[in-house]
């Protein structure tokens, strides 16, 4: 045994040890699903598609600490509610995060406006635009493609009634809480409690 070995406590030969702790560990990484792993937080984050919302950096999580859910909007439509409801039920998910955000692309235009942009890519009206996903037992129903895309005028306010609704739906069972990520200051604040001079409201 060498000097450096003797001094440093370690035994020639084991180092298959540590290679067998880190492959193991990424095996369950990697299998979480498999093995009934969680995430290592347990939390699922639902937030918005905009490219300037660091969602992991802004909560200060990584890789594998959240499941997390973006569409336009940040909005708690009905895949939220059937993706929360499986990985609350069934994944061991115990916290849900809203993270909405100003200056929001989809508050940029009103509703008629939007729906106006749609009808004239669509080159007619929009009751002839089928809704209907790709799998047709996760069918919207009979839901217009004008209501289908309305958003909120007030982000706070959005943000606070989406916490409420996660938090009484009876599919879900976790506990949820909500931020507005302003993209003025850079940080995350509760709903109504604005810390930039300025933020986004929706377009007239």
């Amino acid at each position: 045994m060498s000097v450096e070995e003797h001094e440093s406590g370690d035994e020639p030969g084991h180092h298959h040890e540590r290679v067998d702790a880190a492959v193991e560990a990424h095996d369950d990484w990697a299998r979480r699903r498999r093995k009934g792993i969680p995430t290592d937080e347990r939390l699922l984050v639902v937030a918005c598609m905009d490219e300037r919302i660091p969602v992991e950096a802004a909560l200060g999580i990584d890789l594998g600490d959240a499941q997390i859910y973006r569409n336009a909007g940040g909005k708690v439509t009905d895949d939220v509610i059937r993706s929360a409801a499986l990985t609350t039920q069934f994944f061991d998910t115990e916290e849900i995060i809203v993270v909405n955000h100003t200056d929001c692309g989809m508050m940029s235009a009103s509703d008629d406006a939007v729906v106006e942009g749609l009808a004239a890519a669509a080159a007619g009206s929009l009751d002839d635009v089928a809704l209907d996903p790709s799998l047709p037992e996760l069918s919207i129903g009979d839901a217009s493609v004008a209501d289908w895309v309305r958003m909120t005028d007030d982000i706070d306010e959005a943000c606070a009634a989406q916490v409420r609704y996660l938090d009484e739906h009876p599919l879900v069972d976790a506990t949820v809480h909500g931020y507005v990520y302003e993209v003025e200051s850079g940080h995350l604040r509760h709903p109504g409690g604005r810390i930039a001079e300025e933020i986004s409201t929706r377009a007239e």
